[in-house]
């Protein structure tokens, strides 16, 4: 086994994972679109709610049992269904994950900070993107 084929099994179990996240996403906003109308999915992001709710109590599981557990392939596992298919279904998982051990240590200050500054960049990014394209269209 070479130098380099972990590497790619840890690439592929992301990539793999995260296009079935992908895909997840999508199916729930069809679903939730379907179920509840056009009309009310353009009211309010049921949808996106939805997934991050869903992604983040499904991170909190998968990394309570990978912690509880230790399996012994738990990296192969994180990689693929942490950061793949979570990660392709939410991001907000992710960011939930930090913030409960942020708060877990303590670091309430820290914590606060990460919220703040998480969203304001966030919104602040998503608002200079749009800027950018509409300066070009």
């Amino acid at each position: 086994m070479s130098a380099t084929t972990p590497q790619l099994y840890a690439s592929l179990s992301v990539a793999i994972g995260g296009g079935i996240g992908a895909l997840a996403r999508y199916q729930m906003g069809r679903a939730m679109t379907a179920w509840m109308g056009p009309q009310m999915m353009t009211f309010f992001p049921w949808a996106t709610l939805a997934v991050n709710t869903i992604g983040s109590v499904l991170m909190g599981l998968l990394a309570g049992w990978l912690v509880r557990s230790a399996p012994e392939n738990s990296e192969q596992l994180r990689l693929l269904l942490g950061i793949g298919l979570l990660g392709g279904f939410t991001t907000f998982s992710a960011f939930s994950l930090e913030l409960a051990m942020l708060i877990q240590r303590g670091q309430v200050l820290i914590a606060a900070l990460y919220i703040m500054l998480s969203i304001g960049l966030g919104v602040t990014g998503m608002i200079f993107g749009l800027s950018i394209t509409r300066l070009f269209s």
